[in-house]
C-alpha cells in the first residue's frame, strides 16, 4: 500500500474512533499522530521530531497575540462595555421592524469584533438581549436563532484569534491583510441575518422600538465612543504597521482594562479570576497548536496532503468544482469539530489545493474561516449553538426551525464569498497589503 495512503488511513481513523469515543481532540491529534508515526516512520525520527515540533510550533511571538486578545475579550466580557454597546446597537436598529433583534445583531458585530470571541458575544450580548426580547413578546426560540447566528461575525472582523492562527499554520500569511479582508465577508453576514430577521419580524408584526431623541441618542454614542475607539486604535495600529499584532493585543489588553476600570465595572479582585479562565482557554489552545504542528509534520513527511491534493484534481480540474467540495467538507468538518483545531488541522491540508488553483492564501483563510463559523452554530458540537441556547434557557430542538432560514442566507453569503474573490481582496489590496 502507498504510504501517504496507509498513513492517512491510519491518521483519520484512529482519529475519529477516538472523537466517536468521547477523548478530548487535543489528546486524540497525540495519539493518533503518534500511531501514524510509528507505524509508517523510523521510530527515531518519529519520535524525535514529533517532539522537537510541538516545541517549535509555539515557539512563536506571533501567537503571544492569541493568549492576549483572549485576555483582553475576558476584560471585556466582564466590564460592562456590552451594555454600552447594546445600547448603541438599539439606537440604529431601533426604527426597523423587530428592532431588538437587529439590536442583538449590531451588538454581536460590535462586541465579537472587538471581543474577537463568538462564545462571548452569545453570552454577553445574548444575556443582556434575549431577557428584553422576551418581555416585548418576542419567540424566544427566534430570539436565540438571531443571536445564535449573529454571534461569529467577531470570528472574521478583526481582531480575530482564528485569522491569526490561519496566518501562522499557512506560513505566515500577513495578519494585517487577513484583517482588513475580513471585514467585508464580516459586515455580509451581519447583513444576512438583519434581512431574514427583518422578513420574520415584518411577517409576525414585531413592534419597532420607541423613538429615541436626538440628545438621547448622542449621549449614547458618546457612550460607547470609548469602546469602539479600541477597533480604531488595535486595527489601525496594525494596519497601519505603528505595531504588530501581537503589540497590539497588549494595546487591546491595557485599553480594555482602562476602560473597565474607569467604568467601575471591574474590580482589582475580579482579576483572578479573569486570569484564570484566560489561562485555561490558552493553555488548551497552545496544546492543540502544539499536537497539531506534530500532526503537521507527519502528514508532511508522509505526502498526505500531496496525496489528498491529486485525489481532489483527479475528480476536477475545474476551480468552481474544486472550491465546492472544500466548502462541503469544512462545513461538514465544522458540525463535530471547533474553529481552533479545525484550523490547525485542515490549513495545511487545502491550502496547497487552493494556491494550485489560483486562489489568494488570504481570500482561501478567509473562506476557511467563514466555512467554521457556520460550523459553530450547527449540532451536534456548535459552541455557540449550545451557548445561544442556555442563554435562551430552551433546548436545541426547539432552536434548529427558525435557525434553518439564517443558515441558508449565511450558506449564500459564503458562496458569494468563495466565488467573488473581490469582496475579500479589495480591501487589502487598496491598502496595499497584498
Amino acid at each position: 500500500m502507498d504510504v501517504a495512503l496507509q498513513a492517512a488511513l491510519v491518521l483519520f481513523i484512529t482519529f475519529l474512533i477516538q472523537l466517536g469515543i468521547g477523548i478530548p481532540i487535543s489528546i486524540s491529534i497525540v495519539i493518533s499522530s503518534l500511531i501514524t508515526a510509528l507505524t509508517t516512520i523510523p521510530m527515531d525520527i518519529a519520535l524525535f521530531t514529533a517532539a522537537q515540533k510541538m516545541v517549535t510550533g509555539i515557539d512563536s511571538f506571533s501567537l503571544l497575540a492569541v493568549p492576549l486578545f483572549i485576555l483582553s475579550g475576558n476584560i471585556m466580557n466582564n466590564g460592562g462595555i456590552a451594555r454600552r454597546l447594546v445600547n448603541f446597537a438599539k439606537v440604529i436598529g431601533g426604527r426597523l421592524p423587530g428592532s431588538l433583534a437587529h439590536a442583538n445583531i449590531l451588538g454581536n458585530m460590535l462586541f465579537g469584533s472587538l471581543s474577537g470571541s463568538a462564545v462571548a458575544s452569545a453570552a454577553a450580548i445574548g444575556g443582556t438581549m434575549t431577557p428584553i426580547q422576551k418581555s416585548e413578546g418576542y419567540d424566544v426560540s427566534y430570539s436565540a436563532a438571531v443571536n445564535i447566528s449573529s454571534s461569529p461575525t467577531g470570528m472574521l472582523i478583526p481582531p480575530s484569534g482564528s485569522l491569526i492562527l490561519y496566518s501562522l499554520v499557512a506560513g505566515g500569511v500577513s495578519i494585517s491583510a487577513l484583517f482588513i479582508a475580513g471585514y467585508v465577508p464580516g459586515f455580509l453576514m451581519g447583513l444576512a441575518t438583519m434581512v431574514v430577521a427583518y422578513i420574520y419580524a415584518k411577517k409576525n408584526n414585531y413592534p419597532v422600538s420607541e423613538k429615541v431623541s436626538l440628545l438621547q441618542g448622542f449621549r449614547i454614542f458618546l457612550e460607547a465612543i470609548p469602546s469602539l475607539m479600541l477597533i480604531v486604535v488595535v486595527i489601525g495600529g496594525i494596519v497601519f504597521g505603528i505595531f504588530t499584532a501581537t503589540e497590539g493585543a497588549g494595546v487591546a489588553v491595557i485599553y480594555t482594562l482602562v476602560l473597565s476600570l474607569i467604568y467601575r465595572s471591574i474590580k482589582w479582585h475580579d482579576m483572578k479570576e479573569i486570569l484564570l479562565k484566560t489561562g485555561v482557554t490558552t493553555g488548551v489552545i497552545m496544546f492543540l497548536v502544539a499536537a497539531s504542528s506534530a500532526m503537521s509534520w507527519i502528514m508532511a513527511y508522509t505526502g498526505i496532503p500531496q496525496a489528498i491534493s491529486q485525489g481532489i484534481m483527479s475528480i476536477s480540474e475545474n476551480p468552481i468544482i474544486i472550491l465546492l467540495i472544500m466548502n462541503i467538507t469544512l462545513l461538514i468538518v465544522g458540525t463535530f469539530m471547533d474553529l481552533t483545531p479545525a484550523i490547525l488541522i485542515f490549513t495545511p491540508i487545502f491550502l496547497p489545493i487552493a494556491t494550485q488553483i489560483g486562489l489568494h492564501p488570504v481570500h482561501f483563510g478567509i473562506i476557511l474561516v467563514f466555512n467554521l463559523c457556520i460550523g459553530i452554530i450547527t449540532p451536534p458540537v456548535g459552541s455557540v449553538l449550545f451557548v445561544g441556547c442556555s442563554v435562551a434557557e430552551i433546548s436545541i430542538e426547539e432552536v434548529i426551525k427558525p435557525l434553518l432560514p439564517f443558515f441558508a442566507a449565511l450558506i449564500v453569503v459564503l458562496l458569494l464569498v468563495t466565488y467573488i474573490p473581490a469582496i475579500s481582496l479589495l480591501l487589502p489590496k487598496l491598502f496595499g497589503l497584498i
